[in-house]
């Protein structure tokens, strides 16, 4: 062990003595019975003793404070209790001051005990803090060290005591993130059903899913999972089934989407699917999965959905998507937004074989015609012109061939096509049912 010499230390406090200004002379007081403490000098006492006495000579209430908190630190580094004591003088110390230099000055005692890892204590002034702005900073500040080392009661004592966003969603994300880590998936839930914000609920969802997906935990713990947000429901409504239910689906775990989908009522199974397919429309894989899976009588409302969008931007790289809908419908309807993306993308072979199962005359004209449609863009009139023949009902027949022959002027005049067949068929029905 290092001995500092007596005549070093004997100078040192007079040195310490000349300091004319007593802030700066506490705080080297201070600093000294640190060091002297250091090299275990009995003379820390003395040192300690002589900031505390240089502190009563300090005329500006803010440079007290201040060096009390450097004293009540050193203090604490020496393992003295008595440093809780001086810290808690300098915060009574500062209520004589406006809102905000109080915050300001309680900052500085926060942020000091942070520095001595007296996190405990911090969150003691953190509470006292007036300013929302700053208190939920530095509780976020406590939470990641609670988080850190387990002391997950301290972490739910925060977010109980943050009540604005987006700080109590984020404090509920990130307090999740370590339950699931620690496999306390009830634990999870409950802190799931907390966050009241859409974003951040979908937010811990997504997280939960993609943290159980990144960490292959294996079937039954997905099941473990999935049961116990079943049974939490019942206490914390189906909003935590729908997002978790979304959550799996968006990282590609269609069989569990699925299986807390059929634990919903049937009328909101639809808009639930819809929603998740409105997430997912981007990953033809996952859209495919689903798709494949989904029961008949949701697929038709589904189906819909998926096609309409599907049809704003026709893309070859979900023709296995639409080849499930081609498959599995029954509904003409569908059917024909079927026929109309085949046409699109000119998988004529296809979309005419469909359009042959579709019996209504008003769809049959529109399948029809979407086929011919495109294959007058392609400049094939004399296909298109035998494809709108396969219209066999009399009236639709003729309006089909009415429209083709005015694109085909239009094509002519070197005008641009536009597949309107739809609208323009709506309005005829509505005229001819009039």
């Amino acid at each position: 062990m290092e001995i500092i010499p007596d005549h070093v230390i004997n100078e040192s406090f007079k040195v310490a003595s000349i300091i004319r200004d007593p802030y700066f002379r506490s705080i080297a007081y201070a600093k000294m019975a640190y060091e002297l403490y250091g090299v275990q000098n009995k003379r820390y006492k003395e040192a300690f003793t002589k900031a505390v006495e240089a502190t009563k000579e300090i005329d500006n209430p803010q440079a007290l404070i201040r060096s009390l908190i450097e004293i009540a630190k050193y203090l604490a580094k020496c393992r003295i209790p008595a440093y809780k004591k001086v810290f808690y003088q300098a915060f009574e110390m500062t209520k004589q001051f406006s809102s905000s230099l109080k915050d300001e000055l309680t900052e500085e005692i926060i942020q000091t005990l942070i520095e001595l890892k007296e996190y405990d204590e911090a969150l003691y002034y953190a509470i006292e803090l007036e300013d929302k702005i700053k208190r939920n900073d530095n509780f976020l500040k406590l939470l990641n060290y609670y988080l850190k080392v387990g002391k997950m009661r301290k972490a739910h004592f925060i977010i109980n005591h943050l009540d604005d966003e987006p700080w109590r969603s984020i404090a509920a994300i990130e307090t999740l993130k370590v339950h699931l880590k620690r496999e306390e998936y009830g634990s999870a839930i409950k802190v799931l059903s907390t966050i009241k914000n859409p974003y951040w609920l979908s937010e811990g969802m997504r997280e939960t899913a993609i943290y159980l997906k990144k960490q292959g935990a294996p079937r039954a713990t997905l099941e473990k999972f999935i049961y116990i947000a079943k049974n939490m429901s019942e206490n914390y409504g189906e909003e935590v089934l729908k997002n978790l239910l979304i959550g799996f689906g968006i990282v590609g775990e269609v069989e569990f989407a699925l299986n807390i989908l059929y634990s919903l009522p049937l009328k909101k199974r639809a808009s639930v699917l819809i929603e998740l397919t409105a997430r997912v429309i981007h990953e033809p894989k996952i859209l495919k999965e689903i798709m494949k899976n989904i029961d008949d009588e949701l697929f038709a409302k589904v189906g819909k959905f998926v096609m309409d969008r599907l049809l704003e931007n026709p893309a070859e790289e979900y023709l296995g998507v639409v080849e499930i809908v081609g498959s599995k419908s029954m509904d003409e309807a569908l059917l024909t937004k079927v026929v109309t993306f085949y046409s699109k993308l000119g998988k004529y072979q296809k979309s005419i074989h469909l359009a042959q199962r579709i019996s209504d005359n008003y769809l049959r004209s529109l399948a029809f015609g979407s086929i011919a449609v495109n294959l007058l863009k392609e400049g094939n009139v004399d296909r298109a012109l035998e494809i709108a023949l396969e219209v066999k009902h009399p009236k639709w027949s003729s309006w089909l061939m009415e429209e083709l022959l005015i694109k085909i002027l239009e094509m002519a005049k070197e005008q641009e096509i536009e597949n309107d067949l739809e609208k323009k068929a709506k309005e005829e029905k509505t005229l001819w049912e009039s």
